[in-house]
């Protein structure tokens, strides 16, 4: 689950993360009244969408398709500028590299006080899953692409790690804050600000913090100039304050749908339907699918605890698509069960009048009779015994490349 950069910089604010002064506006007369309070000459206008790369992103009319403006975040030396930007950047089509052609309407933006930058470095907090701990990474090469520093400097990305049950180290701390060439009062406030974010990344569940620009200023002070916040879904329970922070309309309707469904889905470009239980399981499924030349049209996991109720829901959400041309299942029974799936897939097959090809691989607890029933079932369907041997079928099927 994603946030929006005003609310994560609110959460930075209780940790004691310093920021710049900003105000939440959803139209320009906000806007306006947001540069007056402010009393800063110089102010950030900032788009605010569930994406990344806005300042190199393009704003575009959502009715004609002209372009309106370059940027979705631009700083503004007047009033005059404040009202130019936000007009060109409110309601209109903020289109990025992490958008993809289609964009995001800007509904929101944020009015933050000038800055006296002196360096620009690269912060992240993520999950390492390989080392079963907490990765803190850092670069001098801020306000750029990370995957770009990794590619052209490696040697500028400086990594620490901290065990879960032990924490943030503090050496490991200062040696991260060396490594980026801080001393003094910079280096301390780094260290400090380190300490804060991993109490932040650990206390709200956090599946990962950035921080693109992270600043050092004339007068030494680290500053938070950007702020990325993913949450991590499965820990909602714990969190009942992220039912006011979620933006429904950053979010597709049917990944809405799906959500309260107990199903996890996120559509993708590809033309091949995908049903899979486990999140693994189901990455696993679209990687053997572009493997024999195909595309997958949706990432879509099931659960473990689905109902023949889920399972048709899960079909129709895949042939909402119109892209989808062919769908594969994929299921290892566990605590659910081969037969039971397969009872739903012809249920679901013959309420939502399936006509695309469907290749069902089954694994697990009674794969053998969920094979059986299908079949001997009235539709259509082909079963298979692997994962590969499922892939290539499918892409078979609907003409693709073998």
């Amino acid at each position: 689950m994603n946030i929006h950069e005003y609310q994560a910089k609110e959460m930075f604010r209780e940790f004691g993360v310093r920021v710049q002064e900003g105000i939440h506006c959803k139209s320009v007369s906000d806007a306006l009244a947001a540069y007056d309070s402010l009393g800063s000459e110089i102010v950030a206008v900032k788009s605010q969408i569930h994406a990344g790369g806005r300042g190199k992103g393009i704003l575009y009319n959502p009715e004609s398709g002209e372009e309106v403006m370059k940027g979705g975040v631009k700083i503004a030396f007047s009033r005059e500028d404040v009202e130019e930007f936000s007009r060109n950047i409110c309601g209109n089509l903020l289109v990025t590299k992490q958008t993809g052609k289609e964009g995001k309407i800007v509904s929101n933006m944020y009015i933050e006080s000038g800055c006296d930058i002196d360096h620009e470095f690269y912060l992240a907090i993520l999950v390492d899953r390989d080392r079963k701990s907490v990765l803190v990474m850092a670069s001098t090469e801020g306000g750029m692409d990370i995957e770009e520093v990794a590619e052209n400097n490696p040697e500028a990305i400086h990594k620490i790690w901290a065990d879960p049950s032990l924490g943030l180290r503090d050496d490991d701390c200062a040696s991260l804050s060396n490594s980026l060439g801080l001393s003094g009062s910079s280096s301390t406030q780094m260290i400090e600000m380190l300490n804060s974010l991993y109490a932040m990344f650990i206390e709200k569940d956090c599946s990962m913090i950035e921080i693109n620009p992270l600043v050092r200023t004339k007068d030494g002070s680290m500053v938070a100039l950007d702020a990325k916040v993913g949450l991590d879904e499965n820990a909602n329970f714990r969190h009942p304050w992220r039912d006011e922070v979620r933006d429904l309309s950053e979010e597709e309707d049917v990944e809405i749908r799906a959500n309260d469904l107990g199903l996890s889905y996120v559509k993708l470009d590809g033309n091949i339907g995908c049903l899979v239980n486990g999140a693994g399981l189901a990455m696993a499924s679209m990687d053997v699918i572009k493997l024999y030349g195909g595309e997958p049209a949706n990432f879509l996991d099931i659960g473990g605890g689905a109902t023949r109720e889920s399972i048709t829901a899960a079909f129709q959400i895949i042939l909402e698509d119109e892209n989808v041309e062919g769908i594969l299942v994929n299921i290892f029974g566990g605590i659910i069960r081969c037969d039971m799936v397969a009872m739903s897939v012809i249920e679901a097959s013959k309420e939502l009048g399936l006509e695309v090809p469907l290749v069902v691989r089954f694994s697990g607890t009674n794969h053998e009779e969920g094979k059986a029933i299908l079949d001997s079932g009235e539709i259509s369907i082909h079963t298979v015994s692997s994962l590969s041997e499922g892939a290539r079928k499918i892409v078979d099927l609907i003409g693709g490349d073998s």
